[in-house]
């Protein structure tokens, strides 16, 4: 669709003349070309420039006076749901129901303005939108003789409408929504904790988010959960947001593919602080990934180190013991929580000297998380403007001068003053979604309907530190995320619940049950096995990875996302059936996936545990039909004539064969499922042949008996 095509479709009514007038331009540009013999003259440089000044005032007058108005609107529901709150709180009973009345009006004005906030997001950023559409086809149309977009760009960031940044309002709106659907009893707690719950089951799922569908999504979010703030008594700044982290490894990237094949006990080491380069804390933490079969949970461990011991740190010039030597002091941590990271710093600065590693990639994004203070059984986290740097020395360039950390940059997006080598700009917001429910429950219907939306797009083991390595150091890996060929893959999709979303004065939702492939966005299309070739991978042992031999394609139906496809078809093809094999007729490929030259595509696939054991019965199964070969042939050799000796033969050489055979394919396949290769368990061939050897001995002796 074209963007005038787009724009109107997407206008909002109240604001339709405050719009940039997208199609007069262009006919502006149109005419003026052939009215001048497609010869663009000073003259009307001139007048479509003045157009343009006159678009961005009107454009950014609007912006910033609608602005002014939420903000006073929320100012004065702030005072009305203050007061409202502790008029409740003693009055008596037959008053209730008059302050309950007074709630759902305040809910209902609030929803408002979050609507209020949600279509003025949409405005700017269409608007912005426009405006460089309108400057990239100019720059066209004049063929290149007038070159505007530069210039104008300076303009267009010094009236910046395009750059509010509404976390401000959505903190504001989070804490008065809150206060209002709890009719004043908010959920009390420690921010940093994480619940005390025992018997749950918990589920992580990531998802990629487009910056048209960001706002709305957190508006969508805080209506059923609070933003978390950590510090309520200080006001949100957007620095509070900033987490960034230095992620550690060696110069053969060990830790990389690790966390890639997901191999057992596969660990990442990274430097995180929040907020500013001037933080002074700063968390040295480890992930850990355990498989399923071990019981055992994948974990992430850490403990503070201040910013000034660092270095010595990393270095072995500052033992643990110096490390905690205050925290033992003051007494504050009971001597077995002290034990316990001892024993992780020990270990941590062990691997990082052993292994000679360095900081390589830097992560930095600014998050918005929402959950019920001190209740962890729903936690979501949206990080935006996510953003990888180069800290590695590889190349000859020491990035960090010897430091634990580059300094040359702080938290200031988009960091204009790297070089293009040495940041990757991540297009997309990442969701996180964190479940604990209790076993046999589903999880709120509000999160099974959002992750089932058109505003998330389900991405699987989605890794910050995977992409950084991968994009900006290509040189070094040879195995890639199978998210990496599809980036350029739009993952917008067409609204399906027409109800769904930041509406006004209700919130409409379409129920219906959710099952776990659901939860995790997949409405999964189909893979061509034709077009599949596989190599090996490293050992792994629950999540199995395959690798995509660079010479070929894959080739998906893009019905449901192209993304969610990949893993669904990839999960199917570790299974012990053979449905993979088959393509549902008037199955359309829409789209090919291929890996980069050199490159081989990685991707987590999940072997169930009946492939475990069902190998070792189909080898027991085997051995047990030769016994019964050699049983006959022997019965034949001890009771029979000269013609069944010769039978006999047939029988032991029968039985013999087939004992080696399984074995082979047993071990075969014991080394495919250690390697987690993405293979044909079943046996297509050795049924065939041992029926044909026992038919071919039961056929000699009768021969033989004939002929004798």
């Amino acid at each position: 669709m074209k963007f005038g095509e787009t724009l109107k479709s997407s206008l909002i009514k109240d604001y339709n003349y405050y719009y940039i007038q997208y199609d007069e331009l262009k006919h502006k540009l149109k005419t003026g070309m052939s009215k001048s013999d497609d010869k663009w003259s000073n003259d009307l440089e001139e007048d479509f420039l003045g157009l343009l000044e006159k678009e961005l005032d009107k454009v950014f007058n609007f912006v910033k006076l609608k602005h002014q108005e939420i903000l006073r609107r929320i100012k004065e529901n702030e005072g009305l749901v203050f007061s409202t709150v502790e008029s409740s709180k003693n009055c008596p009973p037959e008053e209730a129901e008059f302050y309950e009345q007074n709630f759902e009006d305040l809910e209902e004005e609030l929803s408002d303005v979050i609507a209020d906030v949600h279509d003025l997001a949409k405005f700017t950023r269409l608007n912005y939108i426009g405006f460089q559409k309108i400057l990239k086809k100019h720059d066209k149309q004049t063929n290149g003789k007038y070159i505007l977009k530069p210039i104008f760009q300076a303009r267009l960031e010094a009236k910046a409408f395009f750059k509010d940044n509404y976390d401000d309002l959505v903190v504001k709106l989070s804490k008065l929504y809150d206060l209002v659907r709890t009719r004043g009893n908010p959920v009390k707690g420690d921010s940093a904790a994480g619940g005390s719950m025992q018997n749950f089951v918990r589920q992580t799922t990531k998802y990629w988010v487009h910056p048209d569908n960001i706002t709305e999504l957190k508006l969508i979010i805080l209506k059923h959960l609070p933003v978390l703030v950590f510090n309520a008594n200080k006001e949100f700044q957007a620095e509070d947001s900033a987490i960034t982290s230095i992620y550690y490894d060696d110069k053969a990237m060990d830790l990389y593919y690790g966390r890639l094949l997901k191999d057992e006990g596969a660990e990442a080491i990274r430097l995180r602080w929040y907020g500013g380069m001037s933080s002074d804390t700063i968390f040295v933490e480890r992930k850990t990934h355990r498989e399923d079969w071990t019981g055992e949970k994948s974990v992430k461990a850490r403990f503070p180190l201040k910013e000034k011991n660092v270095n010595d740190f990393l270095a072995g010039k500052m033992t643990v013991s110096q490390v905690f030597e205050k925290a033992r002091k003051e007494g504050k941590k009971s001597p077995q929580e002290i034990e316990s990271l001892e024993r992780l710093a020990q270990e941590v600065q062990y691997r990082v000297i052993k292994d000679k590693m360095r900081p390589v990639m830097r992560s930095f994004y600014n998050r918005t998380a929402f959950q019920l203070p001190g209740d962890a059984r729903v936690r979501i986290s949206l990080d935006t403007e996510l953003t990888m740097v180069r800290e590695d020395n590889f190349d000859g360039k020491d990035r960090t001068n010897g430091n634990w950390r580059r300094m040359d940059i702080g938290v200031d997006y988009p960091f204009a003053n790297l070089p293009d080598e040495d940041v990757e700009r991540f297009p997309y917001a990442v969701l996180e979604v964190k479940l604990q429910t209790q076993m046999g429950q589903e999880p709120p219907e509000w999160v099974r309907e959002m992750v089932a939306s058109h505003l998330v797009e389900a991405i699987p083991k989605f890794s910050k530190f995977i992409h950084g390595c991968a994009t900006l150091l290509p040189e070094r890996v040879d195995l890639i995320p199978f998210w990496l060929p599809q980036m350029d893959v739009d993952i917008r999709k067409p609204k399906q619940n027409v109800e769904y979303g930041i509406v006004r004065h209700k919130d409409t939702s379409n129920g219906g049950e959710l099952d776990e492939e659901e939860l995790a966005g997949a409405n999964y299309g189909s893979i061509n096995s034709e077009h599949v070739q596989f190599g090996g991978s490293r050992t792994e042992s629950g999540e199995q990875t395959a690798l995509l031999v660079p010479s070929q394609s894959y080739a998906f139906s893009q019905s449901s996302g192209i993304l969610n496809s990949f893993r669904f078809c990839w999960n199917k093809l570790a299974g012990p059936d053979n449905s993979f094999n088959k393509v549902p007729d008037g199955t359309i490929f829409e789209s090919r996936i291929q890996a980069p030259p050199g490159k081989k595509i990685a991707a987590p696939i999940r072997v169930e545990p009946k492939v475990y054991f069902a190998t070792e019965r189909t080898y027991l199964s085997w051995l047990s039909i030769a016994m019964i070969f050699g049983a006959t042939g022997h019965t034949l050799l001890s009771y029979g004539d000269a013609v069944s000796l010769l039978a006999s033969v047939g029988f032991y050489l029968t039985a013999a064969l087939t004992i080696v055979y399984a074995s082979g394919m047993y071990v075969w396949r014991c080394h495919a499922i250690r390697r987690k290769r993405a293979v044909r368990y079943d046996d297509q061939i050795g049924p065939r042949v041992l029926c044909g050897c026992l038919a071919l001995s039961v056929g000699l002796s009768f021969l033989f008996r004939y002929l004798n």
